[in-house]
């Protein structure tokens, strides 16, 4: 583990800080940390209002700007390297190992995806994220109008995204339109949970089958899957996979119907599984030529046969 530089987390308060002290305020809007907790940090000098030290009974206003200064703390061990797999003025693509959360929270500050690009380009911003446990494309604007131009069409679903996916189980179809609806479910451990939800946002995968492998002596039935997906729901190809009966091989989250398990084997964002951001496809922000990006999956996620090089 390393030790890192800290960090200072800013809040401008509003509405929700109106009759609260700033211990109070603290203890119920950041449950990460107990109320004995945000005293001692308070009584070391870590907080602020205001550029002023408060010791928590001072009461809170909206308008005022409430800082944490986090001391160094340190970092679980992850892979930090990355490749480049597209780079101009305007845009860069790089290829994530599964392991290397893409930005700072849960813990991890310095050891990001966002951290080690920018060492070397400066002022790349990410256009979208990929879970910590997923491998592949990430995609940075350079600059602000291909930053424009690029969250305009990833809004507007022009941006053609293609995973790979090992689920368990022998999938019989080769081919599956998934139409699951995603949203938050209550979970006893984690409070709320986006999973399958008769009620949650219409969302749509398209699973197709690469690869089936038998179960053998150690091993269950698998299907590789290439899987595009056509709407940008939280952890979507797990749950929708999950929802016809094909959960990710190692998902610590979600099992068969798409649900949360009750009692899970780790934290939410624990790897373990085998997911893929395998390609981009869009237009081009500036020359405005279509433009397809591939990642090569790592070795577990190779079709036999198939090679694993670019």
């Amino acid at each position: 583990m390393t030790l890192n530089r800290g960090h200072t987390y800013r809040e401008e308060l509003g509405g929700r800080a109106r009759g609260l002290t700033v211990l109070d305020h603290l203890t119920r809007h950041y449950g990460h940390s107990t109320r004995a907790e945000w005293q001692l940090r308070l009584e070391g000098g870590e907080v602020r209002l205001n550029g002023l030290p408060v010791l928590g009974p001072e009461e809170v206003r909206p308008g005022q700007l409430l800082e944490w200064q986090r001391p160094p703390w340190r970092e679980e061990d992850v892979p930090l390297t990355f490749a480049v797999m597209y780079e101009d003025a305007s845009l860069l693509a790089v290829s994530k190992p599964g392991g290397l959360p893409t930005l700072p929270g849960g813990g991890f500050q310095d050891h990001t995806l966002l951290t080690g690009v920018r060492a070397q380009f400066p002022g790349a911003s990410p256009l979208h994220r990929l879970g910590r446990g997923t491998s592949g494309l990430v995609l940075f604007a350079r600059t602000a109008e291909a930053g424009t131009a690029l969250s305009r069409a990833w809004r507007e679903r022009e941006v053609q995204k293609r995973y790979r996916a090992l689920a368990a189980g022998v999938a019989l179809d080769e081919e599956r339109t998934i139409t699951t609806p995603i949203g938050p479910v209550p979970h006893p451990r984690l409070g709320t949970v986006y999973a399958a939800s008769a009620v949650g946002k219409a969302s749509r995968s398209v699973a197709r089958v690469l690869e089936r492998r038998a179960a053998d002596s150690g091993r269950a039935g698998e299907t590789l899957f290439e899987v595009d997906i056509h709407t940008g729901r939280p952890h979507q190809i797990r749950i929708h996979l999950a929802s016809v009966g094909h959960p990710l091989v190692g998902d610590p989250l979600y099992a068969v119907g798409g649900l949360p398990l009750p009692d899970l084997p780790g934290l939410p964002g624990d790897g373990g599984y085998l997911l893929h951001a395998e390609q981009l496809t869009f237009v081009h922000p500036v020359t405005g030529e279509p433009l397809t990006l591939r990642a090569p999956p790592p070795p577990e996620l190779v079709r036999a046969g198939d090679s694993a090089a670019p």
